[in-house]
């Protein structure tokens, strides 16, 4: 710690540290707790916060997200904030328009349907410049945090990010993705090296704009089987791991545990925890010590 009591980055040192100690698999003296949608409508003051704009340009406020991403440390000893967003800014990113129609979800009214359509799509190298606004967010939001509580940062994980894309929205059967998977095999591996490509600076940009940890999010992972997700879902978690880590040296910057969250993908457990993140996020359908017990200790 610093002299003027900021840590390396400019930020205010941290005081609680127990989340990230976890994360790295070290001792703690009691189970740290963060909750996914912690930021949610649950709180009466994030529907007053939400009702003010449209969902995607409450994403591109840094002082909305940032107000959002607080407001539930507010109210309850959490140990740990994750960054107000969407997982859908890479896609808009991208060039793919999307929307927040209310009642029913995302929705892109022009989605990825022909091989051909992939041209639609900007260069993965400029996604990082667009989406500074979310860099943005996490810095103001470090900073306001004052140390309290380390920073999340997230973004969605290739596979389900392709469903969006080609479905047009969200879906109970994956129809469309599924069979570009069967009758496009080269243009589906063409689009998830497109996102993993995206992925991988971005994450390393929330890193340098004060990011504490990282969590991608599988969240479609259950609509694959075994043999199709090792094919076209775990080698792209694997390189989004392998490659944020390396430019992260790189770029000088400390190393910051990585959370894979697949989400009903209790099947490849094994795979995950492989894949070259320090936690394995688990669901519903997977019991703690059951885990534990076919994981052991990584």
């Amino acid at each position: 710690m610093e002299a003027n009591g900021l840590g390396p980055q400019g930020f205010p040192e941290l005081k609680n540290d127990t989340f990230l100690r976890a994360a790295w698999g070290e001792e703690t003296d009691y189970t740290p707790v963060w909750c996914m949608r912690q930021a949610g409508r649950y709180l009466p003051e994030f529907r007053e916060t939400r009702a003010a704009q449209d969902f995607f340009s409450t994403c591109r406020s840094p002082e909305a997200c940032c107000e959002l991403t607080l407001q539930p440390l507010r109210r309850f000893p959490l140990d740990a904030a994750i960054i107000f967003s969407d997982i859908l800014v890479v896609p808009q990113a991208l060039g793919m328009e999307v929307t927040m129609v209310p009642g029913k979800g995302p929705s892109f009214p022009e989605p990825l349907r022909e091989e051909q359509d992939l041209e639609r799509l900007r260069d993965p190298a400029v996604v990082a410049s667009e989406l500074g606004y979310v860099f943005q967010a996490i810095t103001l939001t470090r900073q306001r945090l004052a140390g309290r509580v380390p920073l999340i940062g997230f973004a969605g994980a290739p596979w389900t990010l392709m469903t969006y894309m080609v479905e047009g929205g969200g879906s109970s059967t994956m129809a469309q993705a599924k069979r570009w998977l069967y009758q496009r095999p080269q243009a589906s591996h063409q689009l998830l090296r497109i996102l993993t490509d995206a992925l991988v600076p971005y994450l390393v940009g929330q890193v340098a704009a004060g990011a504490q940890a990282l969590q991608l999010f599988e969240s479609h992972a259950g609509h694959l089987g075994p043999q199709l997700f090792n094919k076209f879902a775990l080698p792209y978690i694997r390189d989004v791991a392998k490659r944020v880590k390396a430019r992260l040296r790189e770029a000088g910057l400390a190393p910051v545990p990585m959370i894979i969250f697949a989400k009903d993908g209790h099947f490849a457990l094994e795979e995950l925890s492989q894949a070259g993140y320090e936690v394995v996020g688990l669901d519903w359908t997977v019991a703690p010590k059951k885990a534990r017990r076919r994981l052991g200790s990584w």
